[in-house]
């Protein structure tokens, strides 16, 4: 399918193929973007003007003999390099000829970790879409959001999921085209569409031929004032973070089995089981349910080699892995919160694997601190990775000396564009440099420590919560008068929602409340974010000017 070329400037000077240039058009200005900085490895010298992710992952790997390796393994079923290329050429098509999809426009896909998620992921991208890829567990608000924000016509869903699709869809008038698909696209089912839809396509599609910089995914995270940041990346940036941490920390190889617990819908999910293996002609495990017992499953049944996590499960899997088979498995990654010590100690003893740790954000895309092998300091994020630089700075942007905490700030090929919002932008990107909120200290050898978080973001087994979002969707009850809500050390999860609620009628304050307030905010708001704790207060803590003071209820837990 040929594409129709608009002659819209991007950055790298060749003309735009993506039409529908919605998100380029609310880009931040130039002035507000990142330094972005290709020169330290020499993977990133000699990317093309014009360049296709899928096309670079997934079709020149089968041009260069990969065709009958295996890329996926999904309920008991393989897909090779070659089959994953016949269907998401064939999905492309769907999206072409069925939807009228137009270069630039974007794409929301939903649905647990599955092989067919991987395919529509591609589809989407050789098409010249723009993916915007969501976690299973977003409820019909939080979906109707991203919708809206993003002004999405498209839409792929896992039928298992159809529920909550269906209510955002009715919220939304830009949303004109949704399909259902089963987690290998073979149902019969009449409600999965798309399974059907696909098998009537030949085979066959002729990529878009997107500039480099043109538009690839748009990914949503939660920030601290409550609503979703859009983040944009370029084709350009979807290969650079494979050519960085993958290649020169991990050290990935074409017969590495991956599997893990981070949705797609993250960038850590995205990378760690979709983009590095395949940079690489190496393999994942999809787990639709992620789990202690799931990971160990993979572990057995499909000799995985690596597990990619975060450290609340690597502590549960400590306890288990002396009743199975775990031979096969010789790395480990460790993202979405900090590792503590006590957890890297427990799994080197309990395997003999070093968890190899690491910080990354959706802003970002990737890890850009980490270290691998006898680098590796128990306790220490690592140091800066191949192809980036980071600091740790004052207030004013002033690198502080060794030993002193700061800002953590970064600079490298990926960076931080966030969607029509100049406020956030200037947050996060200051002189050129990507500000991350986090609070670290570098020691005189080049380690990063971790300290804290700089907002009113809660990191709990590896999600990132907005304390905000959750005190938003509480106040919807009508017997909550007021509430703050702020992270609780906990020694399984690293922290809890801990939620303190100032209730219309105090006489109300009884568990039965708190268990009723609980379930409340499950049916609104994805459940892994809901307070595990609530405390009853008469009142909240504030300034004179009436501003919440959330670091006396810290004080307090």
């Amino acid at each position: 399918m040929e594409a129709t070329v608009r002659q819209i400037p991007v950055p790298g000077g060749v003309p735009s193929a993506q039409p529908d240039d919605f998100v380029r058009r609310l880009l931040p200005p130039k002035n507000l973007w990142p330094i972005l900085d290709y020169d330290r490895v020499e993977e990133l010298w000699n990317y093309p003007d014009r360049l296709n992710i899928a096309a670079e992952l997934l079709d020149k790997r089968v041009d260069s003999g990969h065709k009958d390796r295996p890329v996926l393994h999904c309920l008991g079923q393989s897909w090779t390099y070659g089959e994953l290329l016949d269907r998401s050429n064939r999905i492309a098509r769907v999206l072409v000829e069925d939807f009228g999809l137009k270069p630039g426009a974007r794409v929301l896909l939903r649905a647990p970790n599955n092989s067919m998620m991987v395919a529509c992921w591609f589809a989407v991208l050789k098409a010249g879409g723009v993916c915007v890829a969501t976690m299973p567990l977003l409820r019909a608000k939080e979906l109707a959001y991203i919708i809206d924000r993003a002004k999405i016509e498209h839409a792929f869903c896992d039928a298992g999921l159809a529920e909550e699709m269906a209510l955002a869809k009715e919220r939304c008038e830009s949303l004109a085209n949704l399909y259902h698909f089963s987690a290998l696209g073979e149902s019969d089912n009449p409600a999965a569409e798309l399974d059907a839809a696909w098998r009537a396509k030949p085979s066959g599609f002729e990529n878009v031929d997107t500039a480099a910089d043109d538009v690839a995914i748009v990914g949503f995270t939660s920030g601290t004032t409550g609503n979703p940041k859009a983040t944009v990346h370029f084709h350009r940036d979807m290969l650079a973070c494979t050519d960085c941490f993958p290649r020169y920390v991990h050290k990935i190889g074409p017969d590495d089995v991956f599997c893990g617990s981070p949705p797609l819908g993250f960038t850590f999910g995205l990378g760690a089981l979709v983009l590095f293996p395949m940079r690489f002609g190496a393999s994942s495990v999809m787990i639709q349910k992620p789990s202690p017992e799931a990971i160990l499953d993979a572990i057995e049944k499909d000799r995985a080699t690596c597990v990619c996590t975060a450290p609340t499960l690597y502590r549960a899997l400590a306890g288990m892995v002396n009743d199975r088979d775990v031979s096969s498995l010789k790395s480990c990654v460790s993202a979405g919160e900090t590792l503590p010590k006590a957890t890297w100690e427990a799994w080197y003893e309990a395997t003999g694997i070093k968890i190899i740790d690491g910080i990354g954000s959706t802003e970002m895309l990737h890890i850009f601190i980490s270290s691998s092998g006898d680098d590796i300091r128990p306790g220490s994020t690592g140091r800066v990775v191949p192809g980036y630089q980071a600091k740790v700075v004052d207030e004013n942007g002033n690198e502080v000396p060794r030993g002193e905490q700061g800002r953590l700030a970064v600079i490298g090929p990926t960076g931080c564009r966030y969607l029509d919002d100049p406020e956030r932008q200037r947050d996060y990107v200051q002189n050129g440099w990507n500000l991350t909120g986090d609070i670290y200290t570098q020691d005189e050898d080049g380690y990063f420590w971790y300290v804290a978080r700089g907002d009113d973001m809660i990191i709990s087994g590896g999600y990132n919560i907005s304390g905000p979002e959750v005190e938003s969707c509480l106040l919807e009850h009508a017997k909550v008068k007021e509430c703050a809500v702020v992270a609780a050390p906990d020694p399984e999860r690293g922290n809890i929602v801990k939620a303190y609620v100032v209730l219309r009628d105090e006489a109300e304050g009884t568990p039965e409340t708190a268990r009723e307030l609980q379930d409340f905010a499950k049916k609104e708001i994805a459940p892994y974010k809901y307070p595990r704790s609530i405390e009853f207060i008469d009142d909240l803590p504030r300034t004179q000017s009436g501003k919440l003071q959330r670091f006396k209820l810290r004080e307090r837990r």
